[in-house]
């Protein structure tokens, strides 16, 4: 009966949290702004597979280039504080 004590307690503090929750209608704004984001959602226009494709590869290339630049000034710079000290 001493290990049931810690569960019931639990489901009785969960169980009031919820009536509390119901109550004060934090349920229903929740559903409201769940049908709201759905609505919005449906009104967007998403690209095709063609354009996602072209996106990702132009973001592929730019990350690249980003990279190798940070890679290319970290490396002169590295060198130029090596030749000084």
């Amino acid at each position: 009966m001493k290990e049931l004590v810690p569960i019931i307690i639990g489901v009785v503090v969960v169980s009031v949290i919820f009536v509390l929750m119901l109550r004060a209608g934090y349920f229903l704004k929740f559903s409201a702004y769940w049908a709201e984001t759905m609505e919005e959602m449906r009104k967007c226009t998403w690209p095709t597979w063609d354009e996602l494709m072209g996106s990702t590869v132009v973001v592929s290339v730019a990350v690249v280039m980003l990279g190798g630049f940070t890679v290319g000034v970290d490396l002169a710079i590295a060198s130029i504080i090596k030749s000084i000290i």
